[in-house]
């Protein structure tokens, strides 16, 4: 038997063309993994911490503001008392001259100033505040009244300096715009001192 020609290879189908994209298309991007917006950002539920900790905590530093308030309130700058009160009536003026004597001592860690002095009535009819008279004008109303000079010292001027611990017994003059009967009525009567840069007085009552 003849041989026979070998029989022609056959053709494998071509491979069908990826289907054309429309021009203009933009290409599409892969998958990534998908954030939670919300969980990314939090939510004042999940942030915040819970109102009875937060009411806590500004209890806490309302407490602490009021204990610092109360360690840093402003004492007087010196301590003392009054030692004696003489009281004369101004003839036919309805006030009454009084010479208050008192001792001050100095009880700060710094030099104490004295400012100004004034002396303070309470009666029952109210309050009434009156200046020092100044000291050269001493001996003229010892001169006049007499009386005032029954335990006096010498006056406290304006400008005094008591060093730390440094105390002094003084006497100022004021006269009070209310009778004699009335001022003996009083319920109390105050020397009161204000030293500079001080804030609030020295005041010494009896």
């Amino acid at each position: 038997m003849p041989d026979q020609p070998p029989a022609p290879p056959q053709r494998s189908a071509p491979e069908a063309a990826p289907p054309a994209v429309p021009e203009g298309t933009p290409a599409a991007v892969p998958a990534g993994p998908t954030i939670n917006i919300g969980e990314e950002y939090g939510t004042a539920k999940k942030n915040l911490p819970p109102a009875k900790i937060v009411l806590i905590a500004i209890g806490i530093v309302l407490v602490v503001v009021i204990i610092a308030s109360v360690l840093k309130r402003a004492t007087p700058q010196a301590s003392g008392s009054l030692d004696n009160v003489v009281a004369v009536e101004i003839p036919g003026q309805g006030s009454t001259m009084v010479a208050l004597t008192f001792t001050l001592r100095n009880t700060s860690e710094k030099i104490l100033y004295v400012h100004t002095l004034e002396g303070k009535l309470t009666s029952p009819s109210g309050e009434s505040s009156a200046d020092a008279v100044s000291a050269i004008d001493f001996d003229r109303y010892f001169q006049a009244f007499p009386a005032l000079k029954n335990g006096a010292q010498p006056a406290l001027p304006p400008e005094t300096k008591l060093q730390p611990g440094e105390s002094t017994t003084r006497t100022i003059i004021v006269a009070f715009p209310v009778t004699l009967d009335v001022f003996n009525q009083r319920k109390s009567v105050s020397v009161v001192i204000w030293p500079y840069d001080q804030t609030v007085p020295v005041v010494l009552t009896k």
